[in-house]
C-alpha cells in the first residue's frame, strides 16, 4: 500500500480515524517510554548484581552496602534493605521482610503505565467498531431518499467506507496489544531475577552467620 493509498484510506474512514489515530500515538508513546526504562532498569540490576554477588559469597558485606549505596539500580534498592537489616538483626525473617517491603515497592513502579497500553488497544478497537456503526447508519439513511436504480450502488460504496474505521481500529490495537504483552513478559522476568537474586542473597547470608557461630562456639 503506497502513500497515497494510505492517505485515500485515512480519508474515507471519516472522522473517527483521528481518534483512534490519537489513541495509537499515545499507546505508542507508553510502549517507548515503558521500553526504554524497562530495559534501563533491567540492564542496571543484572549489572549490579554480577558485580555484587561474588561480594556476598565472601562475606564482605560492609563492602556490599557500600557498592549499593552507590547505585540506584532497583536491585540494589531491595538489597540494601536486606542488608542493612544484616548490620543490625541476625535473624533470616528479619532480613527476608525487609527485602519482601522493598519488592512491595518496586514492582508497581516497574508496572506503571504498562495496563493503559492495553486499555489504549482496546479503545482503538470499540472507536473502530463505533465509526463502522455510525458510518452504515449514515450510508441508510443517505439511500433512503435515493434513486432505486442508484440505492445498491451508492449502499456498497457506504458500507465500504464505513468499514474502513474498523479496519484501522484493528490495525491500531493488534501492535498495542502485541507490545503489551512484551512489556509484561519483560517486567515479570525483572520481577523474577529480584526475587531470585532476594532468596541467594538471603542463603548467602544466612549460610554466613551459620559459619560464623559455628566457628565461635568450636
Amino acid at each position: 500500500m503506497g502513500f497515497y493509498s494510505i492517505v485515500a484510506f485515512f480519508q474515507k474512514g471519516g472522522l473517527f480515524m483521528y481518534p483512534i489515530m490519537l489513541v495509537f500515538a499515545v499507546g505508542m508513546a507508553i510502549v517507548f517510554e515503558r521500553w526504554v526504562q524497562l530495559s534501563r532498569v533491567q540492564s542496571a540490576n543484572d549489572k549490579m548484581w554480577n558485580l555484587l554477588q561474588p561480594v556476598l559469597v565472601k562475606g564482605d558485606f560492609d563492602k556490599a552496602r557500600q557498592m549499593i549505596n552507590k547505585s540506584k539500580s532497583s536491585m540494589a534498592q531491595m538489597l540494601g534493605m536486606g542488608l542493612a537489616r544484616q548490620g543490625a538483626v541476625r535473624r533470616r525473617e528479619d532480613i527476608e521482610i525487609a527485602m519482601e517491603e522493598s519488592m512491595m515497592e518496586i514492582i508497581p513502579q516497574l508496572e506503571k503505565r504498562t495496563p493503559y497500553v492495553a486499555l489504549l488497544s482496546n479503545i482503538a478497537t470499540l472507536l473502530g467498531l463505533l465509526g463502522t456503526i455510525m458510518g452504515l447508519i449514515e450510508a441508510f439513511t443517505a439511500v433512503a431518499n435515493a434513486n432505486p436504480a442508484e440505492k445498491a450502488d451508492l449502499l456498497s460504496a457506504s458500507i465500504s467506507v464505513a468499514m474502513n474505521t474498523t479496519a484501522f481500529g484493528l490495525m491500531s490495537a493488534i501492535p498495542l496489544l502485541l507490545f503489551h504483552a512484551k512489556l509484561t513478559s519483560t517486567t515479570g522476568h525483572i520481577v523474577d531475577s529480584l526475587e531470585m537474586a532476594s532468596v541467594k542473597a538471603l542463603n548467602t547470608i544466612s549460610n554466613f552467620t551459620k559459619r560464623q557461630f559455628d566457628r565461635n562456639e568450636s
